[in-house]
């Protein structure tokens, strides 16, 4: 269940509009939380119009979506792999992975629907048929795809196990001074902002290592190599050590370029096909904004 205190910034806003960028979702979705009671300040249930003062505590319900009809789309999705078991798709930055509250438009499962049909997993529901793993919205980079229930299960297991390999590039602010670096950290939910991750005593293992591929002059390239995978891992464990990611509008300190989010890259994907037996991995290339602003870092440093 979401939880937002708020805070002097947003002392007189009205509360939908707060929900609405708080929860990233669109007025017609909060007007339907609002009708549906779901919404409450103080543990009261308030109308739309309610206007917000400090520390006031707003609680939201999950939104269910099992109604919600998912009309394929062609996004022109980029497959580096396929066959009947599986396929390994590059998701460009920007896109979900799957429906959610925020995003019932335009995400990854809306192009595999147009393109694999009913070519795809069930055990995950109607609502992320297909999905083993998730990377955030404005992470770019692999992801595995399962056809059917047999492949699904045996990535899966691969991904509790900690076997599958899972390389990504990163760009954090601050220079780094070791080559190489181990965070172990737990990860859960923020007890002040429920929408953000953080570290904290009771939350799950995760484990990050990292090792120095460049340095800037305020900046640092790092490829990661996660032996867990919890919810914004790489972007919480790198705040956590004082080196935030580059244009991470929620971990870091500011935008640095464009609306591209922050500069981290799913490079390499590698994993044991659960029918041949057989190690596949995989890898892509930077995203073309990425390497054009480490083109420009690199300019600065001559």
């Amino acid at each position: 269940m979401p939880q937002y205190v708020v805070g002097q910034i947003d002392i007189g806003k009205r509360v939908d509009k707060f929900i609405c960028e708080k929860a990233e979702i669109s007025r017609s979705l909060c007007k339907d939380c609002f009708e549906k009671g779901i919404v409450t300040v103080n543990g009261n249930v308030v109308k739309q119009s309610y206007v917000l003062k400090e520390n006031d505590v707003i609680f939201m319900d999950e939104i269910e979506l099992e109604e919600y009809e998912i009309i394929p789309e062609d996004l022109n999705l980029e497959y580096v792999y396929d066959d009947l078991d599986l396929c390994v798709v590059n998701k460009p930055s920007g896109m979900v992975v799957h429906p959610a509250p925020g995003a019932m438009e335009h995400t990854l499962v809306h192009g595999l629907l147009y393109d694999l049909k009913d070519s795809l997993s069930g055990i995950n529901g109607v609502m992320r048929p297909g999905i083993v793993h998730r990377i955030d919205k404005d992470t770019s980079g692999l992801l595995v795809v399962a056809k059917n229930d047999f492949a699904h299960e045996g990535l899966s297991n691969q991904l509790q196990a900690h076997s599958m390999k899972r390389e990504y590039i990163a760009l954090v602010n601050g220079v780094i001074p070791n080559d190489l670096g181990r965070i172990n950290a737990p990860i859960g939910r923020d007890p002040i902002d429920r929408m953000k991750m953080a570290v904290v005593k009771d939350g799950k293992e995760a484990v990050t290592n990292f090792k120095v591929l460049k340095r800037f002059k305020d900046k640092t390239l790092v490829i990661c190599k996660l032996e867990t995978g919890r919810t914004h891992q790489i972007r919480v464990h790198f705040k956590y050590i004082g080196y935030p990611l580059v244009g991470d509008p929620l971990y870091g300190t500011r935008k640095v370029i464009g609306d591209n989010g922050q500069f981290l890259h799913a490079q390499t994907l590698g994993f044991i096909h659960p029918r041949t037996n057989e190690y596949l991995e995989f890898s892509s290339k930077l995203p073309k904004y990425f390497e054009d602003y480490i083109k420009q870092l690199e300019d600065e440093m001559k």
